[in-house]
C-alpha cells in the first residue's frame, strides 16, 4: 500500500507541474520541471516493472495472448508474448540480452511442439508401453504416485504427457529391464527430436 501511495503522490506532483507548464500565463520554475522529469522516469520504471507481473497473473487466470494484445497496445499475440519476454525479470545472474531470452523461449517452444508431434506419430506404441508399465504388480511403494499419474494419462485422449511420465516411472523398474530399455529408447528418440529441431533453428 505504501508503494502505491508513493506512486500516486509522484503522479500527482508530475501532473501539477505539467498543468502549470501548459498554462502560458504561469511562470514555471526550472528546478520544479527537472524534479518532475526525474519523478516521471522513476514512475515509468516502476510501472514497467509492474507490467510483467500483471501479464503473468492474467496468463495464470487463463487469459490468452490474443486477448492480451489489445490491452498491451500491440497488434498480435506474438507481439504481446514478445513484449512480456522482454520485460520479464531475467533469472539467475542476469546474463544474456532480452533478445537472447526471446530466442531461447522460442527455441524451447519449438522443441516442445516437435516432441508433441513425435508423440502423436508414435501414440500407439507409447500407449502400449505405458499400458504394460501401468499393469505391473508389486511395484515399489515409491512408484505409486508416478504410476497413478501414468494411469490417468492413459485415460486422456491426448498422449502428449506420456513420454515424460514414462521417464518418471523408469527409476522404479529395476526388476523389469525390458520395459526400462524401451523407456530408454523413448528418451533417446525425444532427445534426438530436440537436437534436430535446435540444429534446424540454429541454421535459420
Amino acid at each position: 500500500m505504501a508503494g502505491r501511495d508513493a506512486l500516486s503522490t509522484a503522479v500527482a506532483a508530475i501532473t501539477a507541474v505539467a498543468e502549470r507548464c501548459a498554462d502560458d500565463g504561469t511562470a514555471v520554475d526550472a528546478d520544479a520541471v527537472l524534479e518532475a522529469l526525474v519523478l516521471l522516469r522513476s514512475v515509468q520504471e516502476q510501472l514497467a516493472a509492474i507490467e510483467p507481473d500483471l501479464i503473468a497473473a492474467a496468463r495464470r487466470a487463463g487469459v490468452s495472448w490474443q486477448t492480451l494484445a489489445p490491452a498491451l497496445g500491440v497488434a498480435s499475440r506474438q507481439a504481446a508474448e514478445r513484449r512480456y519476454l522482454r520485460a520479464a525479470p531475467t533469472a539467475g545472474n542476469g546474463a544474456g540480452t532480452r533478445e537472447d531470452r526471446v530466442r531461447a523461449e522460442r527455441d524451447h517452444r519449438a522443441g516442445v511442439r516437435a516432441v508433441a508431434q513425435w508423440t502423436a506419430d508414435n501414440t500407439a506404441d507409447l500407449r502400449s508401453l505405458a499400458g504394460q508399465v501401468a499393469a505391473l504388480r508389486n511395484a515399489p511403494a515409491g512408484a505409486t504416485a508416478d504410476l497413478d499419474r501414468l494411469h490417468r494419462a492413459l485415460a486422456d485422449p491426448d498422449a502428449t504427457a506420456l513420454p515424460a511420465l514414462l521417464v518418471a516411472v523408469r527409476q522404479h523398474l529395476g526388476g523389469h529391464s525390458a520395459l526400462a530399455q524401451r523407456i530408454d529408447q523413448v528418451t533417446a528418440s525425444t532427445d534426438e527430436v530436440l537436437r534436430h529441431t535446435q540444429q534446424r533453428r540454429d541454421r535459420q
